[in-house]
């Protein structure tokens, strides 16, 4: 079979190696890499290497090299189409079908690289003719030499409605095709002549992640609106799935220089300059999920940059909101804090790469920026407000999908609200931790320092036993009940407005599933339009049409079913919820609580580990009808 070039390049794309090849084969980290033994042979001593950034493995013993899908079809003994619809059905990817049209349309995307890149050539000429005096004189003023304009491809659009279109169609290129790659524009009464998109402006290309041309973003030179213009979404530009410099960014990420996310294009050829060549910026919009994925596989922390201003904070907190359901182990977000009136550009050109590296040298992790949004200028003098404050954090921890995570959330901000409150007793009711009997009867005391020490043969053999009693008590296939949740909500669109609360609480494993999330919330925010009309718009948008009939098909599914006695499908829905979110929580603590054990064996971990699994076991079960 078949498969269009992009398919395969955006599954490529989406593939975490690290995650496929960590399914068949024990992974530890080291460093930026991961190292195990090998699959492929027999050893003792690992020479198998992993790594997410180069997007490739290696064993040292054997030779065995290459990227997932490769991993996929040797481990598996498969060939390359069914290596390819296994690894596009786990992450919930439609497989196109093979056909002519699909052939004509990659061949077609094709030549539309060939238009981008003539544009991009033309408005570098532009910039060292006459016409573009006043763009040349902007880069220069901004300091740039003509050897950072050339490595950036800079250029400039004349003032002119039809100046490019007239250029590139001498060269054999089509208006249809102008049209479509976004230069041109073709007024929809048909009463007037199309124009260039692109007038009067210094041109900033936009690159793909293969270093080829895709769309652009351009700077008006004196008045006009707006200041920044930047392509519109085609057939080769997405700019929720695209950062400016990427290309750049992952070879010096390559090399273990810092990932830096910065506001604006010159700020990022500003950051460039002064060597710091993991800098991307996002295109015109905040930081989106899918970017918010490039910048993971390039590195485990990328530091945000906002300019010190009450915009670039308030970008700081709409990102921090953005990736907290996204979390996975290992992966987060560091933030800089620049001085007031600065951005990286006026910092750099005042202070030189010193005054940045200072910045960096100052960055703050995630928590910070989470545990801000509910605290920060929060009054706290009565009992009242430390609760709705500790209600509102502790409500936030339940949108971070990753259950080990959310257990470590929950635990900082449970550290963070006792110190609030002067470190006098808890942060809120217990939860169940503490004294209580343990195998053989023995009692913890909490008033004794814990020595550390190897567990019990009696304490060993009730690990399976306790783990037996959860697995019976909670259906684990967390999987399932997303896409039966989600699924009855696309079914049944006029529920969006009574449970939009609910479903913004909803913790969501899957990153299409907490993209589909997002949408269905779009949607339920619109209360003055068809719900039908306006999720169909909303799906089409966000290009998860395909996805959303599959998990359309699993809700009618599971509505067909007559609910329990009692309760309506929506109050079937609800419960449904309330037991997915208790199941996952469960799975969280138990993990967390196992991890803890493994890591410092001591009386009081014992304890949490055994209380977590039984609190987790006397959880109501839903069956079926739940999810």
């Amino acid at each position: 079979m078949a498969f269009p070039p992009e398919f395969v390049e955006q599954l490529r794309e989406r593939i975490t190696l690290s995650e496929v090849v960590g399914r068949r084969v024990a992974l530890k980290r080291k460093g930026r890499e991961y190292a195990g033994l090998c699959p492929f042979h027999g050893e003792k001593t690992p020479s198998f290497w992993v790594n997410d950034q180069k997007e490739f493995y290696h064993c040292f013993g054997c030779g065995a090299h290459g990227d997932g899908i490769g991993f996929v079809m040797r481990i598996d003994g498969l060939g390359f189409p069914e290596a390819v619809e296994r690894l596009a059905g786990e992450l919930g990817m439609d497989v196109p079908v093979a056909s002519p049209q699909e052939r004509e349309r990659a061949e077609r995307a094709a030549s539309l690289h060939q238009v981008t890149e003539a544009a991009a050539h033309w408005f570098e000429q532009q910039l060292y003719l006459p016409v573009g005096k006043a763009g040349l004189a902007y880069f220069k003023n901004r300091g740039l030499d003509d050897a950072t304009i050339k490595r950036f491809r800079l250029g400039f659009a004349p003032d002119n409605r039809e100046s490019l279109q007239a250029a590139l169609k001498r060269e054999g290129i089509t208006e249809d095709q102008l049209v479509e790659t976004g230069l041109v524009i073709r007024p929809e009464d048909g009463g007037r002549q199309p124009y260039d998109r692109f007038r009067g402006r210094v041109m900033f290309p936009i690159h793909d992640r293969k270093g080829r041309v895709i769309a652009f973003g351009g700077r008006v030179i004196g008045e006009g609106e707006p200041k920044y213009l930047n392509s519109p979404e085609t057939t080769l530009f997405h700019k929720g799935d695209n950062l400016y410099c990427l290309h750049l960014a992952r070879e010096a990420a390559h090399k273990d220089k810092p990932v830096i996310v910065a506001e604006g294009y010159m700020d990022v050829i500003a950051l460039h300059v002064a060597g710091f060549e993991g800098a991307v910026a996002p295109l015109g919009t905040a930081l989106t999920e899918g970017q918010l994925g490039l910048l993971w596989r390039m590195a485990d922390e990328p530091a945000l940059c906002f300019d010190g201003d009450n915009a670039g904070r308030r970008a700081a907190t709409r990102a921090a909101e953005r990736a907290l359901p996204l979390l996975k182990p290992g992966k987060s977000l560091k933030f800089l804090a620049l001085p007031t009136g600065e951005d990286p550009d006026s910092l750099i050109r005042g202070g030189g790469a010193a005054a940045f590296d200072g910045v960096l040298a100052t960055a703050r992790p995630l928590v910070d920026i989470v545990w801000e949004l509910d605290t920060l200028d929060q009054p706290d003098d009565t009992p009242e407000r430390r609760a709705r404050i500790q209600a509102a954090v502790m409500g936030r921890m339940a949108q971070i999908a990753d259950p080990v995570v959310q257990e470590y959330y929950r635990d900082a901000m449970r550290q963070r609200l006792r110190a609030r409150r002067g470190g006098n007793g808890p942060a809120g009711p217990r939860d169940g931790r503490g004294a209580a009997n343990r195998p053989g009867g023995r009692r913890v005391r909490l008033d004794q320092p814990f020595r550390k020490r190897e567990p019990t043969l009696e304490e060993i053999a009730w690990f399976p036993t306790g783990k037996a009693v959860l697995d019976a008590s909670h259906d684990l296939d967390s999987g399932r009940r997303e896409r039966r949740l989600l699924g009855a909500l696309l079914a049944r669109p006029d529920w969006l407005h009574d449970v939009a609360e609910d479903l913004a609480a909803l913790p969501m494993q899957r990153p299409d599933h907490v993209r589909l999330r997002a949408t269905l919330l779009e949607a339920a925010s619109d209360g003055d339009h068809d719900p039908v009309a306006v999720l169909a718009a909303a799906l089409d948008r966000a290009r998860l049409s395909a996805i959303a009939d599959s998990l359309r098909r699993d809700g009618e599914t599971w509505l067909a079913t007559p609910p329990p006695e009692g309760i309506d499908d929506l109050g079937r829905w609800r419960r449904a919820a309330a037991h997915h979110r208790r199941a996952l929580a469960d799975a969280g603590e138990v993990a967390a609580a196992q991890t803890a054990f493994a890591a410092d064996p001591t009386e009081d971990e014992w304890e949490r580990l055994r209380v977590v699994f039984e609190r987790a076991a006397r959880s109501p079960r839903d069956g079926e009808d739940a999810a």
